[in-house]
């Protein structure tokens, strides 16, 4: 059985007017990629700060490799990688003298690792941070969590910032981090990075958890859209009565959803004059968005992006 290697329990912390996170409970396994989602101010950053050890809780406890994240975080950070949502950078420096200042920070001798993912991201270290764009930048912060060969990695937004080269560079790294053990835990607005890289999933909407998701079960329960164009609008009204699951009819054009045993659909349409057949898969995103609510097609509340929750 896989040791736990991060426990949240009953962990709350409240900002007031429904700020904050509350009851929140959850366990990330040794070796596990576990990914966060949630709408904008539904307490993703204030979860992390409690990892962190850079707030107290109001209540509850969470724990990294078993030592409280907020009593014994000098301990924990020995052993932990990090990347912030919001970087903050020595703006007089180079990258390289960056990194140097973070490796020298954190007691790293060996800098093969930063070599390594400085070639990896194509990262040009000899330019002043405060002229770098926000995806160097962003490659400088991901160096910098994973450099020292750590046994946990919490990354808050990874890839914000980074072109979709990049982007694909860093499920890699992820992907290869995983092969030797390493526990990862991110926070992401990207739903093909967590679809791409996480075992498990949780869902955090106004500070609670609302779901926690097995990845592969959740891709074998996607459902089967399927577009068919038929003949004539009468064939179309008479495949209305097959009793399939009719999400949408256009004149002639019907969107059928199948999920499982797709046999009865396929001889059901056997009888009928197709035009033409396209197929749609729902995507992760589809799946997790009913958990998201109305204040995230409003844009959501704006307290993670400020910093506040």
């Amino acid at each position: 059985m896989e040791q736990s290697v991060i426990e949240i329990l009953n962990l709350t912390k409240d900002y007031g007017d429904g700020r904050g996170i509350f009851n929140t409970n959850l366990i990330v396994k040794q070796g596990e990629v576990f990914g966060f989602l949630g709408p904008n101010g539904a307490g993703k950053s204030t979860t992390i700060r409690n990892l962190m050890g850079f707030i107290r809780p109001d209540g509850g406890s969470c724990k990294i490799m078993g030592m409280d994240c907020y009593l014994e975080a000098d301990k924990i950070q020995e052993r932990l990688g990090y990347l912030a949502g919001e970087i903050s950078f020595i703006d007089g420096l180079t990258g390289k003298q960056m990194l140097d200042f973070i490796a020298d920070m954190k007691g790293i001798k060996d800098k093969s690792k930063m070599h390594e993912l400085m070639q990896h991201f194509e990262l040009n270290s000899s330019g002043k941070i405060k002229k770098m764009s926000k995806g160097m930048k962003q490659k400088v912060a991901i160096i910098c969590a994973f450099m020292g060969e750590p046994d946990v990695i919490i990354l808050d937004e990874p890839t914000s910032g980074l072109d979709p080269l990049m982007q694909n560079k860093f499920i890699d790294l992820i992907l290869e981090e995983k092969k030797k053990g390493k526990t990862i835990f991110i926070s992401s607005h990207i739903f093909e990075e967590i679809e791409r890289t996480c075992d498990r999933t949780a869902i955090i909407r106004k500070g609670r958890l609302v779901a926690i998701e097995d990845m592969k079960s959740l891709n074998k329960r996607k459902k089967k859209s399927y577009i068919i164009t038929f003949q004539s609008i009468e064939q179309a009204n008479q495949f209305l009565r097959e009793g399939f699951d009719i999400i949408d009819q256009k004149d002639k054009q019907i969107t059928v959803a199948i999920q499982g045993d797709i046999n009865p659909f396929i001889h059901s349409l056997a009888h009928y004059e197709i035009k033409n057949l396209d197929i749609k898969i729902e995507t992760i995103e589809e799946i997790f968005m009913h958990f998201y609510g109305e204040e995230n097609q409003a844009g959501g509340d704006q307290h993670d992006r400020k910093g506040t929750v």
